[in-house]
């Protein structure tokens, strides 16, 4: 039986073969022509395009062949969950647990370290992958708007609706966010407070099959590569051999703080990508990356700003206690940003 929606604010000024993209992804775009030229599809009564841009109220009238590819759809999903470990209950469960921030517009995790963001060769468990235990009330499946390495741990904003992610993606694209990192290294900055001039190219053939995602410094008059600036701020340190220090990345570049670091001869400590057997711990300090992203303040696609502070992954924790730093420290490393809070 054919039924009708009404088209929310989140879908306001789609295209309609978008919204049936975001609402019934497993419907092919050639299955959707075929519903539109035989007008299955009506909005207001009347026949569709593909190209029809579709505002808040409309009805949206859906035909039944909707339900059946939906159900196949779901069914297949299911059988995929079951046979993947990355969709189990505990880790989907472990993903709920990891929730620090919820509204009608975004959820904040503290993404755990050794999970992945997105797939990849070789990776059963990731985040986009269990993005299905965070979808709550809403009709569409959050949306990751940014990524984290695999071993970093902290902040990773989602999108709750696909209109989210957009003002998101928007906002990150014109750096109108703030990302604080709390990193150990081993060593001690020469500079307490400074900025990395680096820019980064992508180097490949590393590790099997060259596989191996591998980041290189490289001069800044150099075309190849794509411009990166750090901020960095030596909060506290033990002797010569440790530093806490809170970077802040002025670029997203991949990897590009813990270039950035290993750039002045104090590399994070269990980076041993960039900063090889000199990255050891030693004592309670894990062999295990040492980078978290603390914080991030970025406009709320609804009114004022979003902040949100991520506590410290175990591991850190451990270290931060015995190295005798202040985990609860809450001062700003960083000028404020002179925004309005939210």
């Amino acid at each position: 039986m054919a039924q009708t929606v009404h088209v929310s604010k989140d879908d306001d000024d789609v295209r309609v073969d978008r919204w049936f993209k975001r609402h019934y992804p497993a419907l092919s775009h050639i299955q959707l022509e075929k519903l539109l030229r035989k007008g299955e599809v009506r909005v207001d009564g009347k026949r569709a395009k593909a190209s029809d841009r579709l505002s808040t109220g409309q009805t949206l009238r859906l035909p039944p062949q909707l339900e059946t590819i939906h159900s196949q759809a779901t069914e297949k999903r299911t059988k995929q969950q079951t046979a993947s470990p990355q969709l189990s209950g505990n880790l989907r469960k472990s993903l709920e647990d990891a929730v620090i921030y919820m509204d009608s517009s975004v959820i904040v995790i503290n993404k755990p370290s050794g999970l992945a963001t997105q797939g990849g060769s070789g990776l059963t468990q990731h985040v986009d992958g269990m993005l299905d235990s965070l979808q709550f009330e809403k009709k569409q499946r959050p949306k990751l708007v940014h990524r984290l390495d695999r071993d970093t741990s902290g902040v990773l904003v989602i999108a709750r609706t696909a209109s989210v992610a957009a003002n998101l993606s928007e906002s990150l694209a014109k750096r109108d966010a703030q990302k604080i990192y709390w990193a150990l290294v081993k060593g001690v900055p020469k500079q307490k407070r400074g900025t990395i001039k680096l820019s980064l190219a992508k180097e490949g053939g590393h590790g099997p099959h060259g596989r191996d995602e591998r980041v290189v410094a490289k001069d800044t008059a150099d075309k190849s590569a794509q411009y990166a600036l750090t901020d960095y701020v030596v909060i506290d340190q033990v002797g010569d051999e440790y530093a806490w220090v809170a970077a802040k990345p002025l670029t997203g570049r991949t990897h590009q703080i813990r270039v950035h670091l290993a750039s002045l001869g104090t590399p994070i400590v269990g980076d041993f990508k960039y900063g090889g057997a000199e990255a050891r711990g030693k004592g309670e300090v894990a062999d295990r990356l040492h980078l978290h992203a603390r914080s991030i303040d970025i406009e709320h696609p609804g009114e004022g700003r979003l902040q949100v502070t991520a506590p410290l992954t175990s591991h850190m924790v451990k270290s931060w206690k015995f190295l005798g730093f202040a985990e609860n420290d809450a001062r700003s490393p960083f000028p404020a940003a002179g925004r309005k809070k939210k």
